[in-house]
């Protein structure tokens, strides 16, 4: 099994910062994609920023030079700094983990339970 679990949602004011982090643990041979998903009261789900292991790193442009993701391959964490924050990134934001159990599994995905971001006035 593994687990995922998020951590550094809260209040924030416009134009503040914020710092999630997620890490995953458990039955964990290798990490393949990490990422930062977003669902707006009455909206759908929608990527934030997606790391692979190796690669190119993908943003919503509507988070382009305001949110930046990393990630630590040691610990199986990424994070996701978010500067200048405004009213619709007011979200319950989700970390995504694709990854292997062992050397020959498929790559799963799992999913932690989410943290909130309020930006307000």
């Amino acid at each position: 099994q593994v687990q995922v679990v998020e951590s550094g949602g809260g209040l924030v004011q416009v134009g503040g910062s914020l710092r999630l982090s997620c890490a995953a643990s458990g039955s964990i041979f290798s990490v393949d994609d990490m990422g930062w998903y977003r669902q707006a009261p009455g909206k759908e789900r929608e990527l934030v920023a997606v790391l692979p292991k190796s690669g190119w790193t993908k943003y919503a442009d509507s988070v382009k030079g305001r949110f930046s993701i990393s990630r630590d391959n040691a610990k199986n964490t990424v994070y996701l700094q978010m500067n200048s924050l405004k009213f619709e990134d007011t979200a319950v934001y989700y970390c995504n983990v694709v990854c292997r159990a062992f050397e020959s599994s498929p790559a799963f995905s799992h999913w932690g339970q989410g943290t909130q971001v309020t930006v307000s006035s």
